[in-house]
């Protein structure tokens, strides 16, 4: 048997709540396992009429063409930087207006002014971002692109926790949206071209030169370049040993908000203060109809129960074991077990909280 409270509006809050999860893969089949599913491809600029076949993804059922994955990069990403001056967002395009007799003749020639696209950014600082193009020097522009499904970033990876390991070095990112890279466990890191997506779970990688600073050599610096006493030296760092390398290391972690309900069941003095045990009545079988109960139109004394002396004493107070929520239309939802049975007092009054996660 139950009995029943009614839920106000005060008596429930909800709660959202974010938690994390980290993931570790070692080894490029543990990155295209069906469970996994991390996609690492290789973009390319031309023309798709022309190399619309060629296909890049290291998971076979989820190749693209690579002409596709680059110009879909540079819309998604990058088309605000293009134009700018050392990878920094461009002018913004203006319209000419042609003069007519009045304000309502004149007519605007060209897009009204405006950045043009939305490239997500990943910092509320000025962030920079630099994607190549074709050139005589760099015919097919590489773009690498490791893709990770929202299954396990959530709603977004998160900052500083991204870091790839080849044997072309490693590379982490900066909490901001930027990438960077050593080659050696005792070097520093060094900002290279890329970026890390954070809500797409995208991070996008392009060959880069990095200088960074070398042995000592006394004499050589070039005053207002390099340090002085130092010899910088160049760094070269492949796309493709973090593209193709099937000996690879990645961890990042995730992130996703949970939305905890919290039921606020309060139990007044005067309240439950009856057991509900049938074990509580006198006789074999369950009684139907109770002494003073509504239901008691036509009472039958062979279905009337009597309650155990005990149970009638002032001193007694039942133990609730079981919380269940129930529907408008009394349907069992949820049942909370207590973890030991709780009694009620007849003196002041007792409150159960129920947590649901979803």
């Amino acid at each position: 048997m139950s009995a029943y409270k009614q839920f106000n509006s005060q008596d429930i809050i909800v709660s959202p709540f974010e938690v994390n999860k980290s993931f570790t893969f070692l080894g490029g089949d543990t990155l295209t396992g069906s469970e996994v599913g991390i996609n690492r491809l290789l973009g390319r600029d031309g023309n798709y009429l022309i190399s619309g076949s060629q296909l890049t993804g290291a998971i076979s059922s989820s190749q693209i063409p690579s002409v596709l994955l680059y110009d879909s990069i540079k819309q998604l990403y990058y088309t605000n930087y293009i134009s700018g001056s050392s990878g920094f967002l461009q002018s913004g395009v203006t319209s000419s207006v042609i003069i007519g007799a009045n304000e309502e003749g004149n007519v605007l020639l060209g897009p009204r002014e405006n950045n043009n696209y939305y490239n997500y950014p990943q910092t509320t600082l000025w962030q920079n971002r630099y994607f190549p193009t074709s050139s005589e020097a760099n015919p097919n522009a590489p773009v690498g692109v490791i893709s990770i499904p929202s299954k396990l970033f959530g709603e977004y990876i998160q900052p500083l926790s991204f870091y790839i390991e080849t044997e072309s070095g490693s590379i982490k990112d900066d909490g901001q949206g930027r990438l960077q890279f050593r080659e050696n466990p005792n070097d520093s890191y060094q900002y290279i071209f890329g970026n890390i997506i954070y809500q797409h779970g995208i991070i996008t990688l392009f060959d880069s030169t990095i200088l960074s600073s070398g042995t000592a050599s006394y004499g050589d610096a070039v005053y207002g370049v390099d340090k002085y006493d130092t010899s910088p030296t160049e760094t070269s760092v492949s796309i493709n040993g973090f593209i193709f390398n099937p000996n690879v290391t990645m961890s990042f972690s995730s992130s996703l908000t949970l939305f905890e309900t919290q039921y606020k069941a309060t139990i007044n003095e005067s309240e439950f203060n009856y057991p509900l045990n049938p074990t509580a009545i006198t006789g074999s079988g369950m009684p139907t109809i109770f002494s003073g109960s509504d239901l008691d139109d036509s009472p039958n004394t062979a279905s009337i129960g009597t309650p155990i002396g005990f149970v009638t004493s002032s001193y007694f107070s039942p133990y609730i074991t079981t919380v269940g929520l129930y529907s408008n239309d009394f349907e069992l939802l949820a049942v909370g077990k207590l973890a030991k049975p709780l009694q009620s007092s007849p003196t002041t009054d007792t409150t159960i909280l129920v947590n649901i996660d979803r």
